[in-house]
Parts: C-alpha cells; sequence; structure tokens
C-alpha cells in the first residue's frame, strides 16, 4: 500500500509539472483536484490502458510504438472529462501533458527507491 501511495504522489506532483510547462493547455485547480485527478488516471491507467493498447496493437507494430503516446494522450483527455477541477484543452493539450506526466513520472521514480 505504502508503493501505491508513493506512486499516486509522483502522479500528483507529474502533473503539477505539467500544469507549469504547458500553462495553455493544462490548468489545476487545487490540492485535492490534483489528487483526485491523478488517482482518476491511475485507475484508467489500471483498467482501460490494458483495453486500448490492444485494440491498437496494429498501429502499434506499424508504428513502431509511437501510437502508444497517443493512447496516453487519450486516457489523459478521458480523465480530464470527469469533473474534478483539472482542464485540458483538447486532444494536443492532452496528448502534450500525458507526454510531460510520463517523463517526469518516469524520472521522479527512478529517483524515489
Amino acid at each position: 500500500m505504502p508503493g501505491t501511495l508513493v506512486r499516486l504522489l509522483i502522479t500528483a506532483i507529474s502533473i503539477v509539472v505539467a500544469a507549469y510547462l504547458v500553462p495553455g493547455y493544462l490548468r489545476i485547480g487545487g490540492l485535492e483536484s490534483v489528487l483526485l485527478f491523478a488517482l482518476v488516471l491511475a485507475v484508467l491507467n489500471a483498467l482501460v490502458r490494458p483495453i486500448l493498447l490492444f485494440l491498437a496493437l496494429p498501429l502499434n507494430l506499424l508504428t513502431l510504438g509511437l501510437f502508444t503516446f497517443v493512447v496516453n494522450g487519450a486516457l489523459f483527455w478521458l480523465a480530464a472529462r470527469v469533473p474534478l477541477g483539472v482542464q485540458v484543452e483538447g486532444f494536443l493539450g492532452a496528448f502534450l501533458a500525458a507526454l510531460v506526466v510520463s517523463a517526469v513520472s518516469f524520472v521522479l521514480s527512478k529517483a524515489v527507491p
């Protein structure tokens, strides 16, 4: 359980960093909204992402895995549709924010033991 909470906090920090790096596309409300958004994103990544990746397997093979970035953007956009105080401007904003969140989460998860 502590590992899950650490992962949730890393995702929340990544969302705040993404809001700072892509301010025109991603707006966050407060700390509660960021934590709830990170929780919704985690649930979608656990339940919906495997199904989408399976359905997108031919495109993933064709693009050598680059279509996974589009799936990540779609999940970020879908999580932003839940009214929690995090707003994303269009799919491009979701795509860019998902890229930043993925990169920052990767770096932070390697830094935290």
